[in-house]
């Protein structure tokens, strides 16, 4: 298979000339894959960092376009249209893929017969984590660890891994097929807005599509202090927890509702409380966070299910 890696940047030099470098040292022939990077109004070095990198002997063929409209969904999209490859690798500019990367994600499609593959993500700390900081909030950081032993994705099949746009690959046509990522969806700098690779994830289910979790496909995602603040946290949780709710305003389960919101999203939030009295009552901080932090989320999905514009 010949692979097209596709990377949406803005104004990260330094970072990315990391994940540049990991991706030069992928063990994958150089002949069999190339890199597709949408520039989203960078003002810094970047696009001489990009220049740098490609024109090294041990770097694979790169492409780059400048993307003006703000917006990552707008950049990965521009991304795909130059890309050529049979499987299209996400990743990030603050990503480091392991060198066995695009080998692993390669296998796990052929392997399985899959249409797309949902990787392990481990973190690279700036600094240590807080106390309260547990992996049950990971997800925050676009850290998740689903564990280490391949698994089956689909419909009603393990939908709790989401695959995530720092370790993703899906097969080119499957994108042909369903189109790339909602543009209405996604950051813009400055903000926490989220949902496009939920999204997609949510239209490849819906299409009948097919994926699986490969632990070996691994990179390492760096994990800035700003996002170790529990301010951060909040926010990004609660707006997660509106994004989540609209976007099941399109892909509606059978569901039982109550009050206009999944009946089962009622149980959780109050068990997550309890649990969050019961972490304070026993002093243990860092559940009591999780707990209190998901109630949160919930809070959030229950203002757009109620107030907000469909």
């Amino acid at each position: 298979m010949f692979v097209s890696v596709i990377i949406a940047t803005r104004n990260r030099e330094a970072l990315l000339a990391q994940t540049l470098g990991a991706l030069a040292g992928q063990g994958w022939p150089r002949d069999r894959f190339e890199i597709v990077i949408a520039d989203n109004g960078s003002t810094d070095g970047t696009r001489d960092v990009i220049a740098a990198t490609a024109a090294r002997s041990s770097s694979p063929q790169t492409k780059y376009v400048f993307v003006a409209t703000p917006g990552k969904s707008h950049a990965v999209n521009a991304a795909l249209d130059l890309a050529r490859g049979d499987v299209l690798a996400f990743t990030d500019d603050d990503v480091r893929p392991e060198p066995a990367w695009i080998e692993r994600l390669v296998a796990a499609l052929e392997e399985t017969g899959a249409d797309f593959v949902a990787g392990r993500v481990q973190p690279i700390w700036e600094v240590s984590p807080p106390t309260w900081m547990s992996p049950s909030l990971y997800g925050v950081l676009a850290v998740p660890d689903n564990g280490a032993v391949r698994l089956p994705m689909g419909r009603g099949v393990n939908e709790h891994i989401v695959p995530i746009g720092a370790n993703m690959a899906v097969r080119t046509a499957i994108v042909h097929r369903l189109g790339g990522l909602h543009p209405d969806l996604g950051k813009l700098d400055g903000s926490l807005r989220t949902g496009e690779d939920h999204e997609f994830f949510l239209r490849m289910l819906h299409a009948g599509c097919r994926g699986v979790y490969e632990p070996a496909a691994l990179v390492s995602h760096w994990v800035p202090r700003e996002r170790l603040q529990r301010s951060y946290v909040r926010r990004w949780l609660y707006q997660n927890g509106r994004d989540v709710s609209r976007l099941e305003t399109t892909y509606v389960a059978s569901m039982r509702h109550l009050l206009g919101v999944p009946r089962y999203l009622w149980r959780q939030a109050a068990i997550d409380a309890w649990s969050a009295l019961r972490a304070m009552w026993r002093g243990n901080h860092a559940a009591r966070v999780a707990s209190a932090l998901r109630v949160l989320w919930f809070g959030g999905y229950l203002r757009e299910s109620w107030f907000g514009a469909r």
